[in-house]
């Protein structure tokens, strides 16, 4: 979960939020065209259009279009760069304060929040004009669609979209004589095969985010709106918890997880050939081909527990009901997820993209790595998709943090954790 879940914007929020930004020189220092203090306007000034922005995505694929976007339309682009908690803070100062942005990225579920809140537009009407001709929403993964509607309404359109596959050591397997593994049960056995001599046939990530795609697989719901119950059904979450944690603590092919704010570890022991499996993104790869160049890796599609799943991660656009041009916010969009910029941007820097015939175009499927992501795309999954609704999205994620991290670190029992989340899940919900 990102910062600030809260459906709506409360004042005291948004007034810590914005002194906050105030008193940090990382906000004037941000990136490019940032704000030299927080009464500077967010978007709206003549002759510049504002764009918040990760400054990890300032692609030179993006930047040609913009340039023809500022020829077309006369405006000078000010993108103004920020981490996704900056970015946030920035947004809300500027909606206390009756401004906002023309269009800004965001790093998933910010559209439905601010939908739900009433600070985002609709895209109906520019949807309604130019779906069609655009490919929307027929030609984006259903799933991204999804991720970006409230109440039946889109008001966000999916810029990037990636997901978490398994990458193992090819020599590793070859020599055990197995293949990768399709079920839960052969996740253990061919796990087994492959731990001896202080190397581990699969490395679980210490991050809670990383126990979602077995819970998906296992269709578990984090939190169902009408029923306001988390972590259902119980049964399948309490099965797919059982599994992660006997993979530590029964099976012990994977090794206790060590408290951390960095994701890396797995990585780190595939690199180190310490870990013969993990599950990871294509974000670890280029630090496998840097750190490991001798290592020959291969990507494997998620396994199958009462169905396939994986989890769907990415960034989406959205524009602020306060834009000052929301016309020209929309040709931002229009421009920015073309198949043409798609594939220049996948070419530059390897980012996978949610249209469906970006998946179909030879230079993706002529690319191993990509490919096998391009696959996993077609069954990613919001791992939240009714959390928004709750108001309390950043608590929940943090009750479930205890929750996955009890049983695989210290060991607790899977029914009393579970019982200690709930009733803590509830509280949170109910306060």
């Amino acid at each position: 979960m990102s910062a600030s879940d809260a459906p709506g914007i409360s004042r005291r929020r948004v007034l810590g939020l914005a002194g906050a930004a105030a008193a940090a020189a990382g906000l004037a220092a941000c990136g490019s065209g940032a704000p030299e203090s927080d009464s500077a306007p967010g978007g709206g000034e003549d002759g510049t259009f504002t764009v918040y922005w990760n400054p990890g995505h300032h692609y030179e694929a993006y930047q040609k279009v913009i340039k023809e976007f500022e020829e077309e339309h006369g405006v000078t682009v000010r993108m103004q760069m920020y981490q996704w908690e900056e970015l946030e803070t920035r947004l809300l100062a500027d909606l206390q304060a009756g401004r906002a942005p023309d269009v800004l990225e965001e790093p998933g579920g910010w559209a439905q929040r601010y939908a739900l809140s009433g600070d985002a537009l609709s895209l109906r009407k520019y949807l309604d004009e130019d779906g069609k001709a655009m490919g929307f929403p027929d030609d984006w993964q259903p799933a991204t669609v999804r991720h970006n509607t409230h109440a039946g309404e889109v008001y966000g359109i999916q810029l990037h979209m990636t997901c978490q596959l398994l990458v193992y050591n090819r020599e590793m397997f070859a020599d055990a004589g197995v293949r990768p593994p399709t079920t839960w049960d052969e996740v253990v056995d061919v796990a087994k095969e492959l731990t001896h001599d202080g190397v581990y046939g699969l490395q679980l990530n210490q991050d809670q985010a990383y126990g979602w795609p077995w819970m998906l697989q296992n269709g578990v719901l984090d939190y169902n709106h009408t029923t306001k119950k988390v972590m259902q059904p119980q049964d399948a979450a309490m099965e797919a918890l059982q599994f992660q944690a006997d993979l530590v603590h029964r099976h012990e092919v994977s090794p206790v997880p060590v408290p951390s704010k960095d994701y890396s570890a797995p990585q780190k022991a595939l690199s180190a050939k310490r870990a013969a499996m993990i599950v990871t993104g294509p974000w670890d790869l280029p630090v496998i081909k840097q750190s490991s160049p001798d290592l020959e890796y291969g990507i494997a599609q998620m396994p199958t527990g009462r169905r396939q799943s994986t989890i769907l991660a990415g960034t989406s656009m959205f524009i602020p009901k306060k834009a000052p041009r929301p016309d020209l916010s929309w040709d931002f969009i229009k421009r920015l997820t073309t198949l043409e910029t798609e594939l220049a941007a996948t070419a530059e820097t390897g980012m996978l993209m949610p249209r469906r015939s970006w998946a179909a175009k030879p230079e993706v499927k002529g690319n191993a790595d990509i490919a096998a992501f391009a696959q996993g795309l077609t069954y990613a999954e919001d791992a939240h998709p009714q959390t928004y609704l709750s108001g309390k999205g950043t608590e929940l994620d943090q009750a479930w943090k205890t929750l996955y991290q009890s049983v695989l670190m210290t060991g607790e029992s899977v029914p009393s954790a579970y019982r200690e989340y709930t009733d803590t899940a509830r509280a949170i919900i109910a306060d």
